[in-house]
């Protein structure tokens, strides 16, 4: 069992692979085309959105404390140190730059590894394909499914992000208003009428409409502009990689001229007290602020698409890393200097601090103008990678072979870039920024722990490859980025690990369905038949152990979470959930009663089987996002 299911992929069959006629992708981007890729798809969201409720918290903002909303680390220092349970996430006030300082310490170990292993393996497919050759297929699945929370699921927090910045511009440069209810999610609408305020001023109507008894909201902002770059995409990474470029040289200068302008702003008695919460409070904040750093890494899915690989991957993501890292302490310094840290949480803090501080109107247009342009190479970026991943995973048999096509004239992976763009512009219309993000940090935190382990793993394996980059210092620094990486994970909310869980759990389900008996690495019909045995016992003790677990999980939800109960939409959850496991563990057990492997037709309704599974398993994770918040 553990050859079928840890069978590793030999790094130069991979670089073969991805150089066969049908396969080859353009090689068009240089060194500073990556390295501002990297600070495109780094400097948006994060700093322009995130830094705000990573300095305020959820205490701060109004929300109740609650247990299932509270770090695990708060459970850990209490159970250590004793004392009072601190409730939910705690905000960092000032100390927010030192939270940056730990989050960009995190990302500088997983960039070292990252880099080593896109310059031994310049393949497509990130940290997905550097476990599949270290360690092992399963491991590989289990990191590319992951990913799908960094890429698209971060993208449904970028885009909405766009759009609050979107509203802003369009107020204060030409006083066009739209209604509340076409340009936030419901949450944020409703928080938004709940705070009052001049910030009202800037929509043309405030009233929800109704549908079926149920006030709506859509998001039309994000799911446009999530439509217009996924069809940039699908046309050329070239023109792609030019557009980016020409933002990301407009969002930096906007951050130097924000840290210059806010800085006569600055009132140091705002600093006091500079960590209002503590240890606590500034690993809070550096879970939440880590989402700043995600999209360096995106850097290396582009690997077939570089130049010089070897050399450009690692210039790309250390560089981009480095940069980012000084513009985010100058923001963040400026930002708790010019405002109170409780007054922060907001989807466009940097612009509500200049509006609050009488800063002057073309100061406001020209910083949201800045946000706007940083955003958006962040979309750009980010629905880059998740389609070649996802054309990764497809070459290697782990899902249906239609998502591994290229466009023969674009020579862009069209099919899974459309279905990227499908998948994040439709949740954007009603997902808020905070559910989306910490999934999307706890997501990339496991990734990036696997990626650490994997240069130890591959050290020992083939200490004699040829390595165009070493990580330093190993295996300290790799086993460095894996203990902070894993504090961070431990530094979010209880509810954030439930879905993680949850989401692991429907994609090794998958895996033992499909992925395991159609991977290009199962050669002989004896292979086949252990596949199928492994795929059906596997899945059934997954299938029983899942459903305890996921029982637990609801009964925990209706114990502690006092505004969940009788609610149709956490019925709707806790069915669903509870449902998918028996139905795909059933699934998976079917397998084992297949004489041989299915083909023509049957193999077609095999394909069309897995990516409904597919579908099924994001929408339940929008379904969660929507309801459990």
């Amino acid at each position: 069992m553990e050859r079928m299911l840890l069978k590793k992929k030999d790094p130069d069959r991979l670089i073969r692979e991805s150089e066969t006629p049908e396969r080859k992708m353009r090689r068009s981007l240089s060194a500073f085309d990556l390295t501002a890729l990297g600070v495109g798809a780094t400097i948006g969201a994060g700093i322009f959105a995130l830094t705000g409720t990573a300095a305020a918290g959820k205490s701060a903002i109004g929300i109740p404390p609650s247990l299932i909303d509270t770090p695990v680390l708060n459970f850990i220092v209490k159970g250590l140190a004793g004392g009072t349970l601190e409730l939910g996430r705690l905000g960092a006030g000032p100390s927010i730059t030192v939270s940056f300082l730990v989050a960009a310490l995190a990302c500088a170990f997983a960039a070292f590894c990252y880099a080593e292993l896109a310059a031994m393996i310049p393949v497509s497919g990130s940290a997905y394909t550097y476990a599949y050759a270290t360690l092992g297929e399963m491991v590989a699945w289990i990191i590319g499914w992951d990913l799908i929370l960094e890429y698209m699921v971060g993208n449904i927090a970028v885009a909405t992000s766009w759009s609050g910045y979107f509203v802003e511009f369009a107020y204060s440069t030409t006083g066009i208003k739209f209604p509340l209810w076409l340009v936030a999610d419901f949450k944020t609408a409703a928080a938004k009428l709940a705070e009052g305020g001049p910030t009202l001023a800037m929509f043309s109507s405030t009233s929800l409409p109704t549908l079926v008894e149920r006030h709506v909201a859509l998001n039309v902002p994000a799911f446009v502009i999530v439509a217009l770059l996924t069809a940039l995409l699908i046309y050329g990474v070239r023109e792609s990689a030019l557009a980016n470029t020409v933002a990301v040289c407009v969002k930096v200068a906007i951050v130097v001229f924000f840290i210059a302008f806010g800085a006569f702003y600055v009132t140091p008695n705002n600093w006091v007290p500079f960590a209002p919460h503590g240890f606590l409070g500034i690993m809070g904040g550096a879970a939440i602020v880590f989402f700043a750093f995600i999209g360096f890494d995106a850097v290396s899915t582009t690997a077939e698409e570089a130049r010089n690989p070897q050399r450009d991957i690692p210039i790309g993501m250390i560089g981009s890393l480095a940069i980012t890292t000084l513009l985010y302490i100058g923001v963040s310094l400026v930002l708790t200097g010019m405002l109170r840290w409780p007054q922060l949480d907001d989807p466009a803090p940097v612009a509500k601090a200049l509006r609050e501080v009488g800063g002057t109107r073309w100061a406001q247009a020209f910083v949201s103008a800045g946000a706007l342009a940083g955003i958006t190479s962040v979309l750009l970026v980010f629905q880059l990678g998740q389609p070649r991943i996802f054309m990764a995973m497809a070459r290697d048999g782990l899902l249906p072979q239609y998502f591994s096509r290229i466009h023969p004239r674009f020579r862009t992976p069209h099919i899974t870039t459309f279905w990227t763009g499908v998948f994040v512009a439709i949740p954007a219309l009603f997902i808020d920024i905070g559910s989306a993000a910490e999934l999307t940090n706890i997501g990339t935190l496991f990734a990036f722990i696997l990626v650490c382990a994997g240069v130890m793993a591959l050290r020992k394996t083939d200490p004699l490859r040829i390595r165009p980059f070493k990580t330093p210092l190993v295996p300290l620094l790799p086993m460095l980025g894996v203990l902070l990486c894993l504090f961070l994970m431990l530094s979010l909310p209880i509810l954030t690990w439930m879905r993680f869980y949850g989401w692991l759990r429907i994609g090794l389900v998958i895996y033992l369905g499909f992925g395991l008996v159609n991977s290009s690495m199962v050669g002989d019909s004896a292979d086949h038949k252990a596949a199928r045995m492994i795929s059906a016992s596997s899945a059934a003790a997954l299938g029983v152990v899942g459903f305890v677990i996921d029982t637990f999980a609801v009964t925990l939800i209706v114990r502690y979470h006092s505004k969940f109960v009788g609610g149709v939409e956490f019925l709707i959850f806790a069915f669903l959930l509870i449902l998918c496991d028996l139905m795909h563990a059933g699934i998976a057990i079917s397998r084992s009663r297949e004489p041989v492997e299915p083909t023509g037709a049957a193999g077609r309704a095999q394909t069309i089987g897995i990516s409904l599974a597919i579908l099924a398993s994001v929408a339940l994770v929008v379904l969660t996002l929507l309801y459990l918040r």
